[in-house]
């Protein structure tokens, strides 16, 4: 089997089930989230800077909303990825997206920043150095991967089990240690008023490197080219088109041939009850995705953005990198019980492995696709087989990066985001040009979509060039 970029093919848009049935996608770009932006970045941000910053990540949140709705469009309605939408129009693409996934999150950062968090837990019974555990964690990590029967299963579970675990501690945490003023600041950060160092400010406050900044915008949310691995999930979860398109199975427990994999689609023809369809299939998955993804992310992120400014902020031992929600644990447990600020400790750990997991799940998805894209028309592929290569490769890079010594996971987590915040910029427009002209009429973005993607086109385009000049004084 070849993998030509054959024309769609047409099918019946299948019905639409109740909400409750369509959970489960945006908890996997959630749990992209909790690693980066919620447990690192802006609780970072607001340990060092104050509260009046969070305006950024209800804004950041806001527009990776509505990218994420434009990426399920296209494959609700074409049972495709959107990367295949994307070399539909441009066949060079492909490459830029290996390049900027692999640039953007290779350096595993959020799985060294995690390990770290577990040695500091485990050195009171045996030492053992961060770059061990990150090695432990990346073997673990293929091996779950290449043992769940159904790749897209084994992610989903995973982050529904971590989600409902770890946020509801944290929340419980927060309310408790938090006060009412805490509380107020929380609530005037929301619209760019905070205080830092006695120095009230709007917006950005005196010192704030850009970078940082930047990074966390694009981390308030799944970030970078993964949001575009939403188009993946709304596929592999049989949403709308998605039904007659083929699931990744492992190659271990994996049931079915992976040749039989069809990197194109189906759409439908646009008869006044497949209009009906669409709009149910629509208004459902914007209600999932607005609840889990954005009202539960923003959630979150708040929550452990007030923890940090409650437990951290102004305090005279306060350290940068990564020790600031070591310091966190530190206070958590001198307030309440010690063993609640382990258990702290514990649950950032672990959400930030899992998440490393998730990010190299869904950079694999990105990497297969496109290489499949790069191949097509040029001979056979068992898919399985391409993703699991590519997985390990990415785990022993990984490896690699331990095995070296490299000790700041702060720094590599800020690297990889400016370099998602630049590839955000660029695929905006391009997913504005490819839902414009692709799509049939009466399927693409309304105006007022559309001029909210125009906006976060300009937004980060503002910021990368800001972050640009500010890096070349």
């Amino acid at each position: 089997m070849s993998f030509n970029l054959s024309p769609l093919g047409s099918k019946e848009l299948p019905l639409a089930p109740p909400l409750k049935k369509l959970l489960g996608p945006s908890f996997i770009l959630l749990g992209l989230g909790l690693g980066s932006g919620e447990v690192v970045l802006w609780p970072y941000m607001a340990s060092n800077y104050g509260l009046g910053i969070v305006w950024g990540m209800l804004i950041g949140i806001t527009m990776q909303f509505f990218i994420n709705m434009e990426v399920a469009r296209y494959a609700l309605v074409n049972g495709e990825s959107i990367f295949v939408g994307f070399a539909r129009l441009l066949r060079w693409l492909p490459v830029w997206f290996i390049i900027s996934t692999f640039f953007g999150f290779g350096w595993p950062g959020i799985g060294l920043y995690g390990a770290s968090l577990l040695s500091t837990v485990v050195k009171p019974l045996i030492v053992i150095q961060p770059n061990t555990i990150g090695i432990i964690l990346f073997i673990s990590i293929g091996l779950i991967l290449s043992i769940g029967k159904v790749l897209y299963q084994t992610v989903e579970q995973l982050q529904k089990y971590l989600i409902g675990i770890s946020v509801p501690f944290i929340v419980g945490l927060t309310y408790y240690l938090a006060s009412s003023d805490d509380v107020f600041a929380l609530t005037k950060g929301l619209v760019g008023l905070g205080n830092a160092g006695g120095i009230p400010y709007t917006f950005l406050p005196p010192g704030i490197v850009f970078g940082t900044f930047l990074g966390a915008l694009a981390y308030a949310g799944a970030g970078g080219n993964l949001n575009l691995t939403q188009s993946c999930y709304v596929r592999d979860k049989g949403y709308g088109m998605g039904k007659y398109a083929q699931r990744i199975t492992s190659l271990i427990t994996g049931s079915g041939s992976s040749d039989a994999f069809k990197i194109t689609g189906n759409t439908f023809p646009t008869t006044p009850e497949n209009m009906i369809r669409f709009r149910q299939w629509w208004k459902i998955i914007n209600w999932e995705h607005l609840l889990i993804f954005w009202a539960l992310g923003l959630f979150t992120m708040l929550t452990l953005s007030l923890l940090a400014y409650t437990t951290t902020f102004g305090k005279s031992e306060n350290a940068v990198g990564i020790n600031f929600i070591v310091f966190e644990a530190i206070a958590i447990g001198q307030a309440t019980l010690p063993i609640l600020g382990t258990i702290f400790l514990v649950v950032a750990g672990v959400m930030l492995c899992a998440t490393q997991l998730t990010v190299l799940d869904s950079t694999t998805r990105i990497i297969t696709e496109n290489i499949l894209l790069l191949k097509s028309g040029q001979g056979s592929f068992n898919v399985s087989k391409v993703y699991y290569i590519v997985l390990w490769l990415q785990i022993l890079f990984g490896i690699s990066v331990f095995s070296l010594g490299f000790d700041q996971p702060l720094k590599l987590i800020i690297l990889g985001a400016v370099i998602n915040a630049f590839s955000m910029f660029v695929y905006t427009g391009i997913l504005l040009w490819v839902n414009n002209r692709v799509l049939h009429k009466d399927l693409r973005p309304t105006r007022w979509r559309n001029s909210v993607l125009a906006f976060t086109l300009i937004f980060f385009g503002v910021f990368c060039v800001m972050t640009a000049l500010v890096s070349l004084e």
